[in-house]
């Protein structure tokens, strides 16, 4: 990539939070193969660092520096982003509750977003939302999701804690950047897949609940995107000249079915049996269960609930076309070897816990 079309140069300053994550450490891993010579790694003090302390042994010890702290204290808000051209901003808040969601995703950001102000050397704030934000509930089934979709609203009727905090975390960022003129980006990854991730097989596909493992996918597509292509993603996202202010999905070219993503699961990593229920039994299903849960006055919560219900199973289509054609992007790897990749990966984990 030439230099001319890029925002900061490979000795400027670059601030990574949640450096120490499952995204955030691969997104390090891709600076440094960017040829970046300043990189700042924040990760709170007990945060698992055996991840990043690989890369960063491997490619870069003379080119990085971490940095220990608690985003909700504003003196390490400030100590982390001193001097800092640009800033991916990682750090999530996965609290099952409101209001830890809000404090450790919003609170937090709008810490280190006014932390940049006194420096005022800021270049971009890249900020790592979600897919979660979006709501489906208008929308047909298979019609294209994009980055001008609908966002959620009614949050105590989804009941998802995660997807109120990012949505706030975006509004904060969005609201920033118009009274204070802080260049930002925010993009919205899919379903993030790879060696080390968080799970093997994400809710979109289905879930083991009651004792047994409920196929909901069906023949949805899922959006997938395989972790060193989202790294790369966010790379270009954080230092491509020309598009403060926008919003990018991530998701990769193709990708699998729910339907085939469990039964490749079955056949390489394990096999289990699963019950396949179809979206609209569902949906009555997590109707009832919410009528419950008012006729109980909370007793039960509305874990399941239609809106929930519609977010993760009714299926849409995803198109990364914005990615391509404003940031040049291209993935690093084909939907075919990122499964071989995933499951070859758990397979391992399954045989060591046996």
């Amino acid at each position: 990539m030439k230099n001319d079309n890029l925002i900061v140069k490979s000795e400027d300053s670059i601030l990574v939070t949640g450096a120490n994550g499952f995204i955030g450490s691969k997104v390090v891993e891709t600076l440094l193969s960017y040829g970046f010579k300043n990189i700042r790694c924040f990760v709170r003090p007990s945060g698992d660092l055996g991840r990043l302390t690989k890369i960063i042994n491997t490619l870069g010890k003379d080119k990085t520096e971490v940095v220990y702290g608690n985003l909700l204290s504003v003196d390490d808000c400030k100590t982390a982003s001193s001097g800092a051209k640009v800033i991916f901003h990682l750090a999530v808040g996965i609290e099952k509750t409101f209001a830890g969601c809000f404090m450790n995703s919003v609170i937090t950001t709008r810490n280190l977003l006014d932390s940049t102000l006194a420096g005022k050397s800021i270049k971009r704030f890249l900020n790592v939302s979600s897919f979660a934000v979006y709501s489906n509930m208008n929308m047909r089934r298979r019609a294209m999701l994009d980055e001008t979709c609908e966002l959620e609203s009614k949050f105590m009727e989804r009941y998802d804690a995660y997807c109120f905090g990012k949505v706030k975390q975006e509004e904060i960022v969005i609201e920033y950047g118009r009274q204070y003129n802080i260049p930002y980006v925010i993009v919205r990854p899919g379903v993030v897949y790879g060696p080390e991730a968080r799970g093997s097989i994400h809710s979109r596909v289905g879930i083991g609940t009651f004792g047994v493992f409920l196929h909901l996918g069906g023949s949805n597509n899922l959006p997938l995107t395989y972790i060193d292509n989202c790294a790369d993603a966010i790379v270009l996202a954080g230092i491509k000249n020309g598009i403060d202010g926008e919003i990018f999905n991530i998701v990769d070219d193709s990708s699998a079915t729910s339907r085939e993503f469990l039964k490749l699961y079955k056949r390489n990593v394990k096999h289990f049996k699963s019950i396949y229920v179809p979206y609209r039994i569902f949906y009555v299903l997590c109707y009832l269960w919410e009528k419950y849960s008012k006729w109980s006055v909370g007793q039960l919560p509305p874990a399941f609930n239609r809106r929930k219900c519609a977010a993760e199973w009714k299926g849409n289509r995803y198109s990364n076309k914005k990615l391509r054609d404003l940031l040049g992007w291209e993935p690093k790897l084909v939907p075919d070897e990122g499964l071989r990749r995933h499951f070859e990966y758990f397979k391992i984990q399954e045989t060591k816990n046996a």
